[in-house]
């Protein structure tokens, strides 16, 4: 399991520049006949920066605020006549806001940090798009990476290059964080985060609301010393109207949870059971292929449903976290927005073992929900499974096709509506494009700041967090957010621990449900 873990102002110009040369060995300035000093001799200096906005051509040259003559000669940026860190194919040299920037014929723009370049948006557009901006009306859009997008004769281009392979487009649209297209017949895609992708998907505009009445849930353990009946009680005094419980195929497991599931059906409780089948054998060793995971997973997900479908048990959550397993994600501190984020090798075993659990959860319980549950920022596995692709983009394998979205959210991985990589930007609204792309409901089956935080700092979070979820259930097809959990056996995620609420952040819980109504 992943760890629960800034120009200066436009100078006034002046215009022009100018330089005073120092006067050779053993002349006199010719206005008082007093000879030059040596360090006079030696001194350069210049006039005031070129105005904001100079732009070479039509300038021959561009002066900045430290002096520095910058020149643009075959394609290539001098500053002071050197070649100014990496660049070639520049078309312009821009002075603006006290800052030089250079565009290449491709028309991406890049700014000088003093030493190299940086990819950047043209200063004298703007900011980014406001969100919902489309192509037509607007000329072109600028995203959160400062990339410039642009439709010319149904094509879309992305700082002045085909996108992908793109035609007959008839609309870009920016929204949530992210590019998409339609074309003439009506199709919508959605820009991947590999930028020449596009993946289908339906208007990420459209509002979605899920069937009520499961919204507000909370995480728990089979092995929990409360009765059935006690967790009954419990919970709805909380208000939750889901519960989310995790068992493997083990006997013992499947017993415990088969009571909660008799005492939550009468009491009408939704239960969330997590089938909890791993990528290892017995014996702790990664399953040899897709085949042998396959029917461990098979095996798991048939035994888990077959025992609890009686029970009133309709959702399942096919494993947890496997995306962040250490023989799935290459580097655990990735947010996992690319597929090469993952492990290419053993890809076909995540695969595997997740199609089994479907297909064995469906083959005793055709009607059933089963959910595939992802970390962090797993766009990058998401698709890559849902369009049966490998992690190095080859294509042709089995797809792996959900029933429910389910997604974890601590508070180290960033806002959901606004995730980016690793909880920096730039972000995009990760439930919008889930919604979009997969057409199924969405589960935060998890999520809670950090187990280091105060009571009072969690009670907050617990606020605030809820106050963001709670208008999101009817836009973004948000079936359920469960907190984790309901008791840790001490302070650091649980917000009870034996029986006993564990304040202030129960009662923030409790006062947020209250006050808030599950439809």
């Amino acid at each position: 399991m992943v760890k629960r873990r800034q120009f200066m102002s436009g100078l006034a110009a002046l215009g022009g520049s100018y330089l005073l040369s120092a006067c050779g060995g053993g002349s006199e300035d010719g206005s008082n006949g007093t000879a030059v000093s040596a360090a006079s001799k030696a001194t350069a200096h210049a006039s005031a920066a070129s105005a904001s906005g100079t732009t070479i051509p039509p300038a021959a040259s561009i002066t900045d605020s430290s002096g520095a003559v910058w020149t643009l000669s075959g394609g290539v940026l001098y500053q002071n006549g050197a070649v100014a860190g990496v660049n070639y194919n520049v078309v312009l040299a821009l002075w603006i806001n006290g800052s030089i920037y250079h565009e290449n014929a491709s028309g991406q723009f890049y700014q000088w940090n003093g030493s190299a370049w940086g990819s950047c948006i043209d200063p004298r557009l703007g900011t980014v798009s406001a969100d919902g901006t489309t192509l037509p009306s607007a000329p072109y859009i600028l995203d959160k990476s400062g990339a410039k997008w642009t439709l010319v004769n149904g094509v879309v281009y992305k700082n002045g290059t085909v996108v992908g392979v793109n035609y007959n487009v008839s609309l870009v649209l920016w929204y949530g964080g992210k590019i998409y297209h339609c074309n003439t017949s009506g199709h919508f895609y959605a820009n991947a985060e590999v930028s020449s992708q596009w993946l289908a998907c339906t208007d990420p505009r459209i509002a979605v609301a899920p069937a009520a009445g499961s919204f507000f849930g909370i995480n728990g353990h089979y092995d929990y010393t409360y009765t059935p009946a006690q967790l009954v009680t419990t919970l709805k005094a909380m208000g939750c109207t889901s519960y989310r419980v995790g068992c493997t195929s083990d006997p013992t497991q499947i017993n415990a949870v088969a009571k909660l599931a008799q005492a939550f059906q009468s009491a009408g409780i939704k239960l969330l059971v997590l089938i909890n089948q791993g990528l290892y054998d017995s014996t702790g060793k990664l399953f040899s292929g897709e085949s042998t995971a396959y029917s461990a997973g098979y095996s798991a997900g048939s035994a888990v449903a077959g025992a609890l479908m009686g029970y009133g048990v309709t959702m399942y959550e096919c494993g947890n976290e496997l995306t962040r397993d250490g023989a799935i994600i290459l580097d655990s501190t990735n947010a996992g927005t690319k597929a090469l984020d993952f492990n290419n090798a053993n890809w076909p075993v995540l695969r595997g073992v997740m199609r089994g659990m479907i297909d064995g959860v469906k083959s005793v319980q055709s009607s059933a929900k089963c959910g595939i549950n992802f970390c962090v920022n797993d766009v990058g596995a998401s698709d890559a499974l849902w369009e049966g692709t490998q992690p190095d983009g080859s294509s042709g394998y089995p797809a792996v096709r959900w029933d429910i979205t389910t997604w974890h959210n601590y508070e180290v991985y960033g806002d959901i509506f606004n995730i980016g990589t690793d909880g920096a930007g730039p972000g995009f609204d990760l439930p919008t494009y889930c919604k979009a792309r997969y057409g199924v409901p969405f589960i935060i089956s998890e999520w809670n700041t950090g187990p280091e935080q105060t009571e009072a700092y969690r009670a907050n979070y617990i606020t605030t967090q809820l106050g963001q979820f709670y208008p999101a259930r009817k836009t973004h097809n948000i079936q359920s957010v469960m907190y984790y959990v309901l008791d840790s056996g001490n302070e650091t995620f649980g917000i009870m621990m034996n029986g006993s609420p564990i304040n202030p952040s129960y009662s923030a819980f409790t006062s947020f449900t209250s006050a808030n109504a599950d439809n």
